[in-house]
């Protein structure tokens, strides 16, 4: 009879002896790890060795895209450059460790006519060396219908960062930085989503929403985080914005954090429908928030502007610029210089608004030369001006009276510590009435009451 002790004595002698014949067998490598990717180091692409692996790094790519696998990348440096990526390419690696280096002589990563390309927990060095003109950015992307870059670190492009043409998808938890450029250039997208990214030291601008042609673009750009844009190009406005729309409708840009733009913080030209709110925008060069020329449509509500040449404007009547609404932004401590010579109405005013506007419930301190602007020359119509707090301007409201001005009600506001007046007429730059707050106006275009002074 078998007892229980020498059964399980067996099984003890048995164990022994698969470990051993395990352990005398040599392991396999594995080339897919337990997440379903192919693990590159497996397939002779590791860390060091120049650009030598830029060819089998493409194969491997096009072998796991046609398997519909990742590539995971081990952490160190890989030096590739000139990769066209094939659809489906999911690459991924070890945040801040996995690290992609620019071999210079053309391009890096680059791609044309996709289902879907995604990145993610890679950085990705472009050490400023030169990219020739087939490609705007250090990460190239046309047409592509669903991209995702997330968790990456882009930095040292000698263009732009990540230049998207015709693409959808998420740009996503990013830090975009030294890009002699633009940190995201997206032109004619469909359906992006730009959220969570911190963009800093760039050389001509942060987040790019632009078209070719004037339409529906429908971008969110959300909770980045946005900081020292310069404008190494000059110009008076083309460059050095923190976040910029350009003929893009229907784009939301809400709940950003921007400082050190050297020119505006958020800037819409011919944006209709666009969305601009909960934004802090602190120490812009020139004015903190436009909406200006061909849009009809914006809201302008719930931002936070603390330093800057100009706070708000909503304007350019003149190319079509109306409709809107700006209501409960905070403005304050503003400068009358600006970052080139204006020829207009120049600089050091809160919020300035033309046609077809309501301005409510705004609180505006230390403007330096008008609290509110209200039209320009004959271009004004359609303005309704209440409810808001204007403190420690010379003039807390400046309305234009030249013929052929449109309407306005100013209604219901506070102004305090306005020592040259609470609302004088202008023509254009020339002060042409005394205080129409307290002498009462006699232009019929104008409607002023119930204002307080003090």
């Amino acid at each position: 009879m078998v007892t229980r002790r020498l059964f399980l004595s067996g099984l003890g002698a048995a164990g022994l002896a698969t470990a051993a014949a395990a352990q005398s067998e040599p392991v396999p490598i594995l080339d897919v790890d337990l997440r379903g990717s192919i693990d590159a180091s497996a397939h002779g692409i590791r860390p060091g060795a120049g650009d030598r692996k830029s060819k089998a790094f493409t194969k491997l790519l096009k072998e796991a895209a046609g398997k519909n696998m990742p590539v995971f990348l081990p952490p160190g440096d890989y030096t590739v450059s000139n990769v066209t990526l094939p659809d489906n390419t999911r690459i991924t690696g070890v945040a801040g460790a996995t690290r992609i280096l620019y071999g210079g002589d053309g391009h890096l990563f680059a791609a044309d006519g996709l289902a879907r390309v995604e990145l993610a927990n890679l950085v990705i060095d472009g050490a400023n060396r030169w990219l020739d003109d087939t490609v705007e950015g250090l990460v190239h992307l046309s047409n592509v219908a669903q991209v995702t870059i997330e968790n990456c670190e882009i930095q040292g492009s000698s263009k732009t960062a990540v230049s998207l043409q015709r693409c959808g998808g998420r740009i996503e938890r990013n830090r975009l930085s030294g890009a002699a450029d633009y940190a995201l250039y997206a032109v004619e997208s469909h359906d992006l989503s730009v959220t969570g990214n911190h963009v800093f030291d760039c050389g001509n601008g942060g987040i790019l929403i632009h078209r070719w042609q004037k339409g529906r673009d429908g971008t969110i750009v959300s909770g980045n985080r946005i900081a020292r844009m310069a404008a190494t190009r000059g110009g008076t406005g083309e460059y050095g914005n923190g976040i910029n729309i350009f003929r893009a409708d229907d784009v939301m840009v809400t709940n950003n954090h921007l400082s050190g733009c050297a020119f505006s913080a958020i800037r819409a030209n011919a944006g209709s429908n666009v969305q601009i709110s909960g934004n802090t925008c602190l120490d812009s060069g020139e004015t903190a928030i436009y909406s200006e020329f061909g849009f009809e449509g914006a809201i302008v509500n719930g931002n936070l502007i603390d330093g800057a040449a100009n706070g708000i404007l909503i304007v350019n009547f003149n190319e079509g610029g109306r409709l809107a609404t700006v209501t409960g932004n905070v403005v304050r401590n503003l400068k009358l210089e600006g970052p080139y010579v204006h020829d207009g109405a120049g600089f050091g005013f809160g919020i300035a608004v033309e046609a077809d506007t309501v301005v409510s419930g705004n609180t505006i301190e230390n403007a330096p030369k008008w609290g509110l602007a209200l039209g320009w020359g004959p271009f004004m119509r359609g303005l309704v001006v209440s409810g808001n707090l204007v403190r420690k301007s010379p003039v807390g409201c400046a309305v234009t009276v030249v013929e052929e001005a449109g309407s306005a009600l100013i209604s219901g506001n506070i102004f305090e510590d306005t020592p040259n007046g609470a609302i004088a007429g202008y023509r254009w730059n020339e002060r042409t009435t005394g205080d129409l707050a307290t002498e009462g106006a006699t232009y019929a275009h104008l409607t002023i009451e119930r204002n307080r002074t003090g």
